[in-house]
């Protein structure tokens, strides 16, 4: 048997056909190992010829010929049929795989006997997730976050597909993919996660013309969104575990469309029609504890929305939109070789006062100025604003384009402002280690921008971290950044803040440019006033004296590297 069967659906790919395939071709499982089963759904451009040639060209690649369907569920579920391998892995036909994805993949399965892994997504069209922070050996849709992850684009134990009969709706069946995937997550035993190598490279075509772009009317839409709500229900108790489940589509889909920016793009009859059928779904189709999950300000969109409310909805996305994260970098500074960040995260509203909770008569109400006559959030209560803190600092590949997440120890709090007000931050301390950063292994050769990411009251914002976050400490230097040479051929790795924004960069140097001392130093941007006062009073000095004082002081100062 084969390791595994990769299937693509095409329909009219043109060009992006040759884009894609060369890096199906040469995966570094081995052609013999795995096999290309490209269905195409009766395209009517050039694209059959263009299969047809190069399964002549290649042994290990298959061409299945079908009369239309309309959307990409049959051709999905023709290969699965066909497959003649032990596990299947969705391609979408603008996409590629990475060199070692199927290898790297397999194995993971493989030694878990896994029902579904997830390959970590790059990509045009793919941000950083925090489903894939790490790898994951075993997991179910109970302990991960497995839900905030609903593309096909995984792969998965054949036999598993075939004992549950999971196939793809057909037809025009918008959110196909949602209702596959949870489905299959309801019954996998096992899932997997592999975030330690990027694997599925999902591409936005230049022309627009992603499959998952097709336009609808809100009652098709949120008709198909209800089939995959009555899919969880379905497979789930009512309580804790199904209200989890039930929540991503309340908060992402459902609230979309009366949050910002969408509510304040749409306007007049268009707005209502949105409003009026998210309602109603809201209504009649979560239960209660769906949305009393939720962190205090998106539940209050869910109560305004509920409640009729679509004035107080566009009023509040006005003023939400401008909220915007603060970040403090307390320090900054090089142990053990690694880069340690002491940051606070919080929030500012856009007049620059801090977001804020208010405790009246024992309880904690959500910042009042913000809410101040918004009709139906008078009076609105954040009983638990700490339970949905949560942040992290990112360090952003930009010449791969590749998110990575340092091990990071922040924790939430409430700030006394004074006056009975309050603010929610983040705080804590980041180790960014440049030798186990990308999944274990050492960081590559390029610019590296650090990011901090937070969500705070139901606010998430992320952003990058600036000159202007860093607090000063005392007399000395605003941070203690140092350079180290990591890697058994080393790279110079050098923090500095640069660019426009004086944005935090790790810049990695490759070993031939890695011309600094092995140990680890002190190197800031301007010398701290101690040293400058140090060496002004050496400099008043007679020459015979000076020299000996620049010997002691080399030997009194570990950080100094040697130099004068």
């Amino acid at each position: 048997m084969l390791k595994v069967s990769i299937v693509v659906p095409v329909y009219n790919a043109g060009r992006y056909i040759d884009l894609c395939a060369p890096s199906l071709l040469r995966q570094t499982m081995g052609e013999d190992a795995y096999e290309i089963i490209y269905v195409d759904d009766g395209s009517t451009d050039d694209s059959a010829q263009r299969l047809d040639q190069m399964a002549a060209q290649h042994a290990h690649v298959r061409v299945i010929h079908q009369e239309n369907s309309g959307w990409p569920g049959k051709p999905r579920n023709v290969g699965i049929r066909e497959a003649r391998g032990e596990y299947v892995q969705f391609v979408d036909q603008d996409d590629e795989l990475t060199p070692a994805a199927l290898e790297h993949l397999h194995a993971l399965a493989t030694r878990n006997g896994s029902d579904i892994v997830l390959g970590k997504a790059v990509g045009t069209m793919a941000g950083p997730s925090n489903v894939f922070k790490r790898t994951v050996e075993r997991c179910t849709v109970e302990d991960a976050p497995l839900m905030e992850s609903l593309t096909p684009h995984k792969m998965f134990r054949r036999d598993f597909l075939l004992a549950h009969d999971l196939r793809f709706p057909e037809g025009p069946v918008r959110l196909e993919d949602q209702l596959f995937m949870v489905r299959a997550y309801l019954r996998a035993k096992t899932v997997s996660i592999l975030a330690d190598h990027p694997c599925y490279v999902w591409n936005r075509r230049d022309d627009g013309g992603n499959t998952s772009s097709r336009a609808s009317t809100p009652e098709d839409y949120y008709g198909h969104l209800r089939a995959v709500v009555e899919a969880i229900k379905q497979e789930t108790r009512p309580g804790p575990l199904q209200n989890h489940l039930l929540r991503r589509s309340y908060r992402v889909e459902l609230l979309r469309p009366v949050g910002e920016p969408r509510v304040l793009q749409r306007t007049g009859k268009n707005l209502e029609r949105y409003f009026d059928v998210v309602r109603a779904m809201a209504l009649e189709a979560y239960p209660p504890g769906v949305r009393d999950g939720l962190p205090a300000l998106t539940r209050l969109r869910a109560h305004l929305l509920e409640e009729g409310h679509l004035d107080s909805l566009v009023e509040l996305s006005c003023r939400t939109r401008g909220i915007r994260p603060e970040v403090t970098v307390d320090d900054i500074r090089w142990r053990d070789g690694k880069l340690h960040v002491v940051t606070t995260i919080g929030m500012r509203r856009a007049d620059g006062e801090p977001l804020a909770l208010v405790e009246r008569y024992g309880h904690m109400l959500l910042d009042p100025d913000l809410l101040d006559g918004i009709k139906g959030a008078e009076g609105w209560e954040a009983p638990h604003p700490l339970c949905h803190a949560y942040g992290e600092l990112l360090v952003h590949d930009t010449s791969r384009d590749l998110w990575w997440f340092p091990d990071a120890d922040l924790t939430p709090r409430t700030q006394p402002l004074g006056g009975g007000r309050h603010r929610v931050v983040l705080t804590g301390e980041t180790a960014i280690d440049p030798l186990t950063l990308v999944g274990g292994r050492p960081m590559e050769p390029g610019t590296h921008v650090v990011w901090a990411s937070a969500q705070l009251l139901g606010v998430g914002r992320r952003a990058r971290m600036t000159r202007s976050d860093a607090a000063t400490r005392g007399a000395g230097p605003e941070v203690g950044f140092g350079s180290v040479r990591v890697g058994t051929r080393p790279h110079l790795v050098i923090p500095a803040w640069d660019g426009p924004a004086g944005q935090l960069r790790l810049s990695v140097r490759p070993p031939r440019q890695a011309t600094l001392p092995h140990r680890i130093y002190l190197r800031t941007t301007s010398a701290p006033p101690v040293r400058r006062a140090a060496r002004n009073v050496l400099h008043r000095l007679p020459l015979d004296v000076r020299g000996r004082a620049k010997k002691l002081a080399r030997r009194a100062d570990p950080w100094s590297g040697g130099r004068p």
